[in-house]
């Protein structure tokens, strides 16, 4: 059965900027800096997905996360008209829904990101279900929702409960 979430997926047009994006500015840590995947083991995987796939990959996420990292994607070939199957419509366009980051101080964090030119989505800080939430966008336009959670020994999805 599943057990837990390995990551997300990112996909973005330079994998070395939105490397250097993460790290200087949200402060992630770089787990596996950007290397290239391409050749039989990248097609065994994902080539009936996306035909001849290659790509730059890096895996960012912080101290003590396990497996909830980021991986940071760059589809090398992307700009040949890549189709791949119906399933995979989006597999390597840019972006995703969003990703939640948590934070301890909502105010002092959100206050440091604007510091560092980071463009908020929102005005202000909303409450909601016992957590406190600001969104913001990366410049791929790929969406975080800051969170800081009233339990903090709490999962932040059993803040409400």
């Amino acid at each position: 059965m599943i057990t837990g979430v390995a990551h997300t997926g990112v996909c973005v047009p330079d994998c070395e900027a939105a490397v250097a994006f993460y790290r200087d500015v949200l402060g992630l840590r770089v787990l596996s800096p950007p290397y290239v995947m391409d050749g039989d083991a990248i097609r065994d995987d994902m080539g009936e997905l996306i035909p001849d796939p290659a790509m730059k990959a890096a895996i960012v996420g912080f101290d003590g996360d396990d497996d909830r990292v980021l991986e940071v994607i760059e589809y090398l070939r992307a700009d040949e008209g890549v189709q791949g199957s119906p399933g995979a419509r989006g597999l390597t366009e840019f972006g995703l829904s969003h990703v939640g980051l948590i934070c301890e101080d909502i105010e002092a964090t959100r206050a440091e990101l604007e510091g560092r030119g980071v463009r908020f989505l929102v005005d202000g800080i909303a409450e909601v279900a016992r957590v406190r939430t600001t969104w913001f966008a990366d410049p791929w336009g790929v969406v975080f929702i800051l969170v800081e959670k009233s339990r903090p020994q709490r999962p932040y999805f059993a803040q409400w409960t």
